[in-house]
């Protein structure tokens, strides 16, 4: 019975490996970024991509999704789509006399959202459901979505006129949130040599099947999280709760979340027990987003990201760990 896990978590790594390879040949130089990625599908979560535009955003997305073989939809948000838009339409049927269901983008396994914040409120709250519950309602009748299961939303954080901010209840629906940023010198070199990531993504071909990211997934919630761990998590929360410069600290959801992309990086390191260093690996990227840092504190030069650190810098890690 001990036997299937051990060969069960190298499968997994090389498994892995060859997901982040591959989207490396699209997205370069930001092998961290797309490890995050990875471990953000293979955790059961979504991905906020925010960054300026031309970085690489879209093209990260579309480089994962073009790595599995799944389905992916692709939607542009806009002020005028409307929920429907993306959940889909019932539409009568005379001959029957009936009601025929007619499913909207988000019935795949990859959605990527492209400038979430461009849509109204009401469209973006159409996500809540499809995120948390993996299912959409439409007039009284639920329909499941199929696994795995992701939205991948971007969003430009510079240009803000005619945008919507997506509010704090739909940002912590998100299990990760990446900043690709520029490229460095080499990295740009190879961009232009590869002619940018139009080709390169042509040419992409998928190195795991669906049936393959669902067993990782599987493998992700048998990862051992032993209590000191767990004692370690619930003290962040409570850390970052009691912070002086941290208004809105770490929900419970939030600690569940840093537990699940503590266990996907764990399984990427080929372990099957989560340890602190993947928890100080994963904490930034799942972390920034939820916590809300007070006016005061932000004028004396705080950020989330030295919020984050000061946390994982001042709770202690029990030996037990």
């Amino acid at each position: 019975m001990t036997a299937a896990p051990t060969t069960q978590i190298p499968t997994f790594a090389s498994l892995f490996d060859a997901i982040t390879d591959n989207v490396g040949r699209v997205v370069h130089g930001k092998p961290r970024e797309i490890q995050m990625a990875v471990v953000c599908l293979l955790a059961e979560g979504h991905l906020l991509i925010e960054d300026v535009p031309g970085v690489g955003k879209t093209s990260l997305a579309k480089a994962l999704a073009a790595s599995i073989e799944c389905t992916w939809k692709r939607v542009q948000f806009t002020p005028d789509l409307l929920p429907t838009d993306l959940v889909g339409v019932s539409i009568y049927q005379r001959s029957t006399e009936t009601f025929d269901f007619r499913p909207g983008p988000l019935f795949a396994n990859i959605v990527l959202a492209d400038e979430i914040n461009r849509a109204s409120p009401k469209t973006q709250s159409a996500l809540l459901e499809a995120m948390e519950e993996r299912q959409v309602s439409v007039e009284g009748r639920t329909h499941p979505l199929s696994p795995p299961f992701m939205v991948i939303a971007t969003q430009n954080p510079v240009e803000q006129e005619g945008t919507y901010r997506l509010p704090e209840s739909q940002l912590d629906r998100f299990l990760i949130r990446l900043s690709l940023g520029y490229p460095g010198r080499e990295a740009e070199l190879s961009i232009l040599d590869a002619h940018g990531a139009t080709e390169a993504l042509i040419d992409l071909r998928p190195v795991v099947t669906t049936a393959e990211v669902i067993a990782m997934i599987d493998a992700v919630r048998g990862v051992h999280l032993a209590d000191p761990l767990k004692a370690y998590l619930v003290d962040l929360a409570e850390a970052s709760r009691k912070h002086p410069g941290i208004m809105l600290g770490m929900s419970p959801r939030a600690t569940l979340q840093l537990a699940r992309a503590t266990r996907a990086h764990a399984a990427s390191s080929g372990r099957q027990y989560g340890t602190p260093d993947d928890v100080k690996t994963v904490a930034s990227a799942v972390l920034c987003h939820r916590l809300v840092i007070r006016a005061d504190a932000a004028a004396r030069g705080l950020t989330a990201q030295r919020a984050v650190a000061e946390l994982l810098a001042s709770v202690p890690i029990s030996r037990g760990n």
